[in-house]
């Protein structure tokens, strides 16, 4: 049994014109570098074996806070990395309506059927990312892992991981607040989701 705490990065400079931020190192905000504090003096008490990130510099600065707070090596791995929006990379969602509306609007109609122009499948992003998990659970059979990613894999991951059709993934995860706490068991090839969106605060570390 392994349990992965699934943590979006802090807040970026783009969070307040909700840009796509994919494949792009966008840096934090004075927020966000505050919710990777909150995230360390969290983890300083939640007993974890392991801190993992993907290597964009946004989720890298949430998770090494909290790698030291308990001793920890921040462990990269690229399978951990947003998704490639394509040309939508770096834009609003008016910037693409203006851009290419038809691709755009196909995409809100099912993202995983009609990915962003020049973008990542979520079909492919999911799945590294479950391998990424598969690996690291073989490393931990009973460990707690901080995982520090991205909005859309996260969210394509728990939907891989828990049977939901893929393509639900706004739907089913609208959305996930920066910092925030989301915590699956993964145990004889089940996935259990134990919390979502809960605070990083000191309260929320005991084990279920």
């Amino acid at each position: 049994m392994t349990d992965f705490i699934l943590v979006r990065h802090g807040e970026t400079v783009w969070h307040a014109e909700n840009r796509y931020a994919g494949r792009t190192d966008v840096p934090l905000t004075d927020l966000g570098r505050g919710q990777a504090a909150a995230l360390a003096e969290w983890a300083a008490t939640a007993g974890l074996s392991a801190v993992w990130s993907s290597p964009l510099s946004r989720a890298r600065l949430t998770a090494e806070p909290a790698a030291a707070a308990c001793g920890l090596p921040a462990r990269v791995d690229e399978r951990l990395s947003e998704l490639d929006f394509g040309r939508g990379d770096g834009l609003t969602r008016d910037e693409m309506r203006e851009q290419f509306p038809e691709q755009l609007a196909a995409f809100l109609d099912d993202p995983v059927a009609n990915h962003l122009p020049g973008g990542e499948d979520p079909r492919k992003a999911a799945a590294r990312a479950a391998d990424c998990l598969a690996g690291i659970a073989r490393q931990e059979p009973h460990g707690r892992v901080l995982l520090v990613a991205h909005s859309t894999l996260v969210r394509v991951l728990l939907c891989h991981l828990l049977g939901i059709p893929l393509g639900d993934y706004r739907r089913v995860f609208p959305q996930l607040f920066n910092g925030a706490l989301t915590e699956i068991r993964v145990e004889d090839g089940h996935t259990a989701l134990l919390r979502l969106n809960a605070p990083a605060t000191t309260h929320s570390s005991a084990r279920h």
